[in-house]
């Protein structure tokens, strides 16, 4: 009895299970899933202002003239005078070579125009006599003749002294050697008690300062690019080409301004690379002959340009997308074109329109057409003249 008791107790448990369950499934069968919220992504609105892209490139300083101090005669060099490094002016006295053989042979110099000069005269005298003597018939042809040519040829000895006297001035005078312009001197490569030879010992360097060439090489296409911006080649009128600033090795800028100076007539075929050359102010003599600076120059301006942050973009095989929010509160993506950088931002040429929504946060979890939920993010402050960097990358 109790045996059947608990059987029948057991199957109904069970048979209640199994209706329970069989409820429970119905109403899961029946109940439709919640759709899930849109995703929150971060947009800004797109606003024109104005942009000014930079070009930089790598650069070194030059003098516009370095002359070579020689000497253009041979001797010992007696005297130094200028002190090294310090700035000399035109015509300043920078060597004394020993001027004592130079002087003995201007002397004997002198005096062989002197006997030159006596002879002359004699021969002149002798023509005389025998120009008033033939017409006497008192002398013969021959003597005559003879007369004639000594006077002929004394003149020539006394121009010949003379030239000669002229040449030994002249090296008596090159034993001075003096500054040919305004410019800072190097170190002296010699000492004085030094054998100086004619034209070959190198003495030192003279270095103008004001102004400071710079030279650099741009690339075919933006030597391409920039001939489109001036609308005609840029070394044809260099006065109308964007003023270039020069950003020193400790990453200061220089507070002038340079002009476009040089363009070569041909394109390196080795490197593809064309060389320029500007002239840039430098009256404290800040810049040095050698000095490695980045020369930065305007490359693009535009008053109403559109820039994005890189972060909302995305690149594909070369394309690159941003989506846009409707009005709607859907994201459609968008292609754009853009070529210039700077800092993190894009400057778009086409592609969006002021006022444009754009996701700049949660773009992965964007999908073409479906809604979002927008959340404007805090203005940033985008102004190309307030750049800690006013170089940019073209792409």
């Amino acid at each position: 009895m109790t045996t059947t008791y608990r059987l029948g107790f057991i199957e109904g448990w069970a048979l209640a299970l199994v209706i329970s369950l069989l409820v429970l499934s119905g109403c899961k069968g029946s109940a439709q899933p919640a759709t899930p919220p849109p995703p929150e992504v971060s947009v800004i609105e797109v606003k024109p202002g104005p942009v000014t892209v930079y070009n930089e490139y790598v650069a070194q300083t030059l003098a516009p003239d370095t002359i070579e101090i020689r000497s253009q005669v041979t001797g010992l060099l007696e005297r130094q005078i200028f002190v090294d490094g310090n700035r000399v002016k035109k015509g300043d006295v920078l060597y004394v070579i020993d001027q004592r053989p130079f002087e003995a042979q201007l002397a004997q110099a002198r005096a062989s125009l002197a006997q030159a000069e006596a002879n002359l005269v004699n021969a002149k005298q002798n023509l005389a006599r025998n120009s008033r003597l033939i017409a006497q018939k008192a002398v013969s042809q021959q003597d005559y003749d003879t007369a004639v040519a000594q006077e002929r040829s004394g003149t020539a000895l006394v121009e010949a002294q003379k030239a000669l006297l002229r040449n030994v001035e002249l090296n008596l005078e090159f034993a001075t050697l003096r500054a040919s312009r305004d410019g800072f001197m190097s170190s002296s490569l010699v000492k004085p008690g030094a054998l100086i030879t004619a034209q070959q010992t190198l003495l030192a360097t003279l270095y103008s300062s004001d102004p400071m060439w710079v030279n650099f090489s741009i690339s075919e296409d933006r030597f391409l690019e920039l001939q489109k911006t001036l609308k005609h080649p840029p070394g044809d009128r260099p006065d109308t080409a964007p003023p270039f600033h020069i950003r020193l090795a400790d990453g200061t800028d220089y507070s002038l301004a340079g002009k476009l100076n040089f363009i070569d007539a041909t394109i390196d075929q080795k490197s593809g690379t064309l060389q320029v050359r500007i002239s840039i102010p430098n009256p404290d003599r800040l810049l040095r002959p050698g000095l490695f600076v980045r020369v930065i120059v305007a490359a693009f301006e535009n008053p109403n340009a559109i820039r994005i942050p890189q972060q909302a973009v995305q690149e594909l095989q070369g394309l690159k997308t941003v989506y846009v929010v409707d009005a709607e509160d859907k994201a459609e993506a968008r292609q754009i074109v853009a070529k210039y950088r700077i800092g993190n931002d894009w400057v778009v040429d086409s592609g969006l329109n002021a006022g444009d929504r754009i996701v700049i946060e949660g773009v992965s979890k964007v999908r073409a057409g479906a809604p979002v939920k927008p959340v404007v993010a805090a203005a940033v402050t985008r102004n190309a003249a307030a750049d800690p960097a006013p170089a940019a990358a073209k792409k």
